[in-house]
């Protein structure tokens, strides 16, 4: 019985293999991949726009530009396509007749500013002017203005060609959050909201001071604002994003509407980021609830909604375990839409104002990214393990596809992936994936574990292009949600709480395990690997097994005691682990990759960016080290000028190459 599911994927590869294309999925099809995100549908829901983003192997970098497509799917054109340009977040003007778009497209802008395309023809032109940039921007449903995030300045930085030629002022740190990733040291500057008159070209400053806004959002009839923000003294301290609401003109004070001392919509929470909506008649305000603030990331995100006039919350998901985005209103103000991150998928779900029983709207065994209804029309940008996300139509019962970016992989030989569940060395259930070389195969396959981010998070049932690589270069290819993932609810995601490298370890060896026992797996041929806290638990699990004769690791941290001070987590580790001169044997026992690294015996490759404040590149230095004065045999790729994602195409498709040749080297020989 156990074998049940490899079989069948095994019989079902081979059918395949002998009616498919010619190729398997290589390095190179990264450069081929175009990434479609961001759907929004017209006001008179006939059109959807996208965003699409794709690689310049020339120039070796990422473009992103605007598409748009009919709804019945008839019509589809590239809004923008200046090569060298990116464009984002695309949006409807309410009367539908604009498209305006995030862009530094010009030659004197630094950063972001606002366009905006006549849907009738003819080029974009800049709104916006403003030397700090926009970083969000939203529409008042009157269509006359615009509320806009605007990151603050340093008067006295340099620009220009005066950059080249002044030595750069010391960085002067006073705050308890002083890095962040991508951004660098966090000084005095913050992100302010602004109203901008479409018009005249005005901007009124509505907020200041010494706190963020973010995430703005008009009453229906474009008088207040809702946004997010953390106003309250040392709010480097905690995650409390409350919501506020404001009059939209100057002079205006914010009103704190939520004082949940959890994180209330919060802007940065590897959700979707979608704001604070508005009930149609402005009563009603529906956003993300925030859980115990002791859990951190762990906590259950909800649906709740609250009157904009302040009041008590209405939690309208409290009896689902799961975590819950992006909420819509329908028109009639009865209902809302949301998506629902479950176990390896995410869905969009449906439930009364009122509170009730959460309707199942679309999705099944897939992953719904985004979605957004207007008229009774619905987009959703939808992917699949052999389809990566494109834009479908949805009418209430079937989707229907209408981007096509990605539609070269019809000449590419896809491996299938599978659905596992097993017993941990507790009893309790885990559950995973298994993926088999295209065309399948009768004897034990080398093998690799794929461990995932985060911690907070999951493998889901998308498309995998780092597994597609791997398994069409002959590997087979398994991967675990173990505890500390997300999908199946607080106490499941809770379970390695102050305890890194504990029960996780033991939900992937039985992955393995179970690879093994269901007679795919060659138990010599085992290899590992992972990014992030992939990579901490990839150490984790090979100073705990020796087992696997190839590791790769990137952008880890092993030696957890050290790492205090200096990466953006010092809130979440404090709240989680304890100061580490108070709570020194919690901070050592979870450093015992490092601090015991002479148990570690597997063959493991170190990767990671040198400007990374996620997690700095001298934790892979230090594991390197580690390894190297035992040694072990090891190696450190460094990324220049990268942060703790990759962004560099050259790069991308360089660490993936690195991952095969050293599996190959020590797997495959």
């Amino acid at each position: 019985m156990r074998k049940s599911i490899y079989t069948v994927i095994a019989l079902a590869l081979s059918f395949a293999a002998a009616h498919a294309a010619p190729r398997a999925f290589d390095v190179d099809d990264i450069a081929r991949l175009r990434d479609v995100s961001d759907p929004h549908v017209s006001p008179d829901g006939a059109w959807v726009v996208y965003a699409v983003r794709s690689i310049d192997t020339k120039k070796d970098k990422h473009e992103t530009h605007i598409w748009m497509t009919s709804f019945d799917g008839k019509t589809t054109v590239p809004l923008t396509a200046r090569a060298g340009e990116s464009e984002s977040d695309p949006r409807f003007s309410p009367d539908g007749r604009y498209v305006s778009f995030l862009s530094g497209r010009s030659d004197d802008d630094e950063n972001d500013q606002v366009w905006l395309l006549d849907r009738a023809g003819g080029e974009a032109r800049k709104l916006t002017d403003f030397k700090g940039g926009v970083a969000d921007y939203a529409w008042s449903p009157d269509g006359k203005r615009l509320a806009l995030i605007v990151a603050d300045t340093d008067k006295d930085a340099p620009s220009g060609d005066d950059k080249e030629k002044k030595t750069p002022k010391p960085i002067v740190v006073d705050r308890f959050a002083f890095m962040l990733d991508k951004d660098g040291y966090q000084t005095t500057l913050r992100d302010h909201l602004f109203v901008f008159d479409v018009a005249s070209g005005k901007a009124d400053q509505l907020v200041s001071g010494d706190y963020y806004e973010a995430m703005p959002s008009w009453s229906p009839d474009s008088s207040r604002i809702a946004f997010v923000s953390k106003r309250h003294a040392e709010f480097d301290r905690d995650d409390n994003w409350d919501i506020f609401v404001i009059d939209a003109h100057k002079g205006a004070a914010p009103r704190p509407l939520t004082t949940n001392p959890g994180a209330d919509n919060p802007p940065d929470d590897g959700l979707s980021g979608s704001p604070p909506v508005w009930s149609p008649d402005g009563k009603w305000i529906a956003y993300r609830l925030g859980g115990d603030p002791k859990l951190i990331e762990y906590a259950t995100k909800h649906l709740a909604v609250i009157p904009s006039d302040g009041g008590a919350p209405r939690v309208l998901t409290a009896a689902l375990d799961r975590n819950v985005d992006a909420p819509q209103w329908s028109a009639d103000g009865k209902s809302l839409l949301f998506l629902v991150e479950d176990d390896r998928t995410s869905w969009l779900g449906s439930i009364a104002a009122t509170g009730g029983a959460i309707t199942r709207v679309a999705g099944a065994r897939d992953a719904i990214d985004a979605f957004d209804t207007a008229q009774g029309h619905t987009a959703l940008a939808l992917s699949n393990p052999l389809a990566p996300t494109e834009i479908y139509a949805f009418d209430g019962k079937t989707t229907r596809q209408l981007s096509h970016q990605n539609d070269f992989l019809k000449d590419v030989r896809l491996a299938t992936t599978a659905e596992t569940s097993f017993k941990s060395k507790d009893g309790t259930e885990v559950h995973g994936f298994a993926m088999l070389p295209p065309g399948g195969g009768t004897t034990r396959l080398p093998t690799i574990l794929r461990i995932h981010g985060g911690p907070q998070s999951q493998f889901a049932l998308d498309f995998n292009p780092e597994w597609q690589i791997l398994a069409g270069h002959g590997y087979a290819v398994i991967a675990a949600n173990p505890r500390g993932s997300t999908g199946r609810g607080e106490k499941y995601a809770a379970g390695i709480y102050a305890a890194w490298g504990s029960v996780d370890v033991q939900d992937e060896l039985a992955c393995a395990d179970d690879a093994v026992a269901r007679g795919v797996a060659d138990p010599a041929r085992l290899g590992i690997g992972g990014w992030s806290y992939g990579g901490m638990l990839t150490n984790y699990v090979i100073a705990s097994d020796t087992r696997f004769k190839a590791a790769t690791s990137g952008a880890s941290i092993a030696n957890i005691l050290a790492g205090y001070g200096s990466d953006e987590y010092a809130h979440d580790y404090e709240t989680e682990l304890g100061l580490p001169w108070k709570a020194t044997a919690v901070w050592e026992r979870i450093s015992y990759p490092f601090l015991h690294a002479d148990r570690i015996v597997t063959p493991t490759l170190f990767l990671g960016g040198d400007k990374d404040m996620n997690v700095p590149l001298h934790n892979g230095e230090q594991m390197y080290q580690a390894l190297r004065s035992m040694g072990v045999d090891t190696r450190l790729i460094i990324y220049p000028g990268q942060y703790h994602g990759l962004t560099v195409p050259s790069y991308l498709r360089d660490r993936e190459q690195r991952y095969l040749d050293w599996y190959d080297a020590h797997l495959k020989t």
